[in-house]
């Protein structure tokens, strides 16, 4: 098991990520970005292998305007070598990536400009992780989108929309259940048509739950179901509410009695957790540290 984090890491240096407006987004400022940018990635994967993290969500924000027009730069051979050396940093180090596009990525829109869109910001971020070198088992996460007044067309246009993916893109797609419009049983029927693993986030099952009732273990043991052997072992997001927020809302920390709960009921421990949380590699480094006393623990009392 891996316990992992997402996008930026607190309290370490040289790890922020840049950008422009689109007015500013000539030649010369982009490839300074980008260079800065992919510093900082390599600085967040040096601090992970020192921590033992081997799970890492790599921002979005990689590549400024990465999957528009506004970018023409061939970025990916400009810095071709550095996301090689990265890459076989990334492998060197047994560390798992994945990519998460945001909330406009949306598959299954009525308008096909906001479809193309989706398309090609899916064959960015595929590109990125091709580009590292990284094998099927570092994904690409995604939520199916919206329902917009008629649920069974919205499912229909997502399936017909999966279709015109590249095959890169198809084979490292994996789906999410989301907090306000597709539960986890709604995103497994439409991963058991296309053929594709399911992530089951906790705190969106919590906003959002299905009709009939199950817990989360249920729901975990049946997402698992969906990863076969090219995927690599399961994942799972995992967060906790923020009590002084609204429903939905990732807490600031891991209240970490309430996450070894959550730990010592799976059954399984050949599964990676995305941690969800507001500090990020502080949380991760902790739950890191008290799931290792456990195991030792363990160890110890069966010897």
């Amino acid at each position: 098991m891996s316990i992992g984090y997402a996008c930026l890491a607190v309290g370490v240096p040289s790890t922020d990520f840049k950008s422009c407006i689109a007015k500013n987004a000539s030649e010369t400022k982009l490839l300074s970005l980008i260079a800065h940018n992919l510093n900082s990635l390599e600085q967040i994967i040096d601090y992970n292998i020192a921590n033992k993290i081997l799970l890492f969500r790599i921002s979005s924000n990689l590549i400024p305007f990465g999957s528009s027009p506004i970018n023409r730069l061939p970025w990916w051979d400009v810095f071709a070598s550095k996301f090689l050396s990265l890459g076989e940093k990334i492998k060197k180090g047994a560390i798992r990536v994945s990519m998460h596009p945001g909330q406009y990525t949306i598959l299954n829109s009525p308008h096909e400009d906001v479809v193309n869109r989706a398309l090609e910001d899916l064959n960015y971020h595929c590109r990125v992780l091709d580009m590292l070198g990284v094998g099927m088992e570092n994904k690409i996460v995604l939520h199916v989108g919206g329902s917009y007044n008629d649920k069974k067309q919205a499912t229909k246009r997502f399936i017909t929309n999966y279709q015109r993916l590249d095959q890169a893109v198809q084979e490292r797609l994996v789906l999410e259940n989301d907090d306000k419009s597709y539960n986890i049983s709604e995103v497994m029927e439409i991963a058991k048509i296309l053929h594709l693993p399911v992530i089951f986030d906790n705190l969106h099952h919590l906003t959002n739950p299905c009709t009939i009732q199950r817990s989360d273990l249920y729901w975990i043991d049946a997402c698992g179901k969906t990863w076969g052997k090219k995927d690599g072992c399961q994942k799972i997001h995992y967060s906790q509410q923020n009590p002084g927020k609204k429903l939905g809302a990732h807490s600031d920390s891991i209240r970490i009695k309430e996450f070894m709960e959550f730990y010592k009921k799976i059954k399984s421990k050949d599964i990676d957790i995305m941690l969800e949380v507001k500090d990020k590699n502080l949380s991760a480094i902790k739950c890191i540290n008290c799931t290792s006393s456990e195991r030792v623990i363990k160890d110890l009392e069966n010897e």
